[in-house]
């Protein structure tokens, strides 16, 4: 699941230079790597190369919910944007490849300077949260509703 482009095509060239320049490196994607846990201080975010990640939620008495799987392109984590910058959910990888990682306080401070490389990422990633927000209420009636249930119930 994805909004229709990625963020780096989502932010003006100059500043999608600094964000990678100034806040980002590529990292490996290893198979079963736990990226990051709900509840845990989120400090980083990634962007998705090649490979799959699986993000989840915890469900008490139950073992983790998948929410969405996300690939190439996609944006993977929001809660480094908004206080208290906590993870709300956790992923983990399940076939292995690369993405790019931000340093979260970095990418702040440099839409802190920049209103306009603010705007597009705020834009952006507020946008995301919308599609994934009605994407994880999908998932749980799936998971947890009647059986046949629908939003359109």
């Amino acid at each position: 699941m994805s909004t229709t482009r990625s963020l780096l095509d989502a932010i003006p060239p100059d500043g999608r230079t600094r964000l990678l320049d100034e806040a980002a490196r590529e990292v490996p994607l290893a198979l079963d790597e736990r990226l990051f846990e709900e509840g845990r201080r989120a400090d980083h975010f990634w962007i998705i190369r090649s490979g799959q990640v699986e993000v989840d939620i915890r469900v008490p008495g139950r073992r983790a919910a998948v929410i969405e799987t996300l690939g190439q392109d996609d944006l993977l984590g929001w809660s480094w944007l908004f206080t208290p910058h906590v993870w709300h959910m956790g992923a983990h990888v399940i076939r292995a490849g690369k993405a790019v990682e931000f340093d979260a306080a970095a990418v702040r401070s440099l839409c802190e300077a920049d209103a306009k490389l603010g705007r597009a990422v705020y834009k952006y990633v507020a946008e995301t949260v919308a599609e994934r927000l009605y994407g994880t209420r999908k998932r749980l009636l799936q998971l947890y509703g009647p059986r046949g249930a629908s939003l359109e119930d």
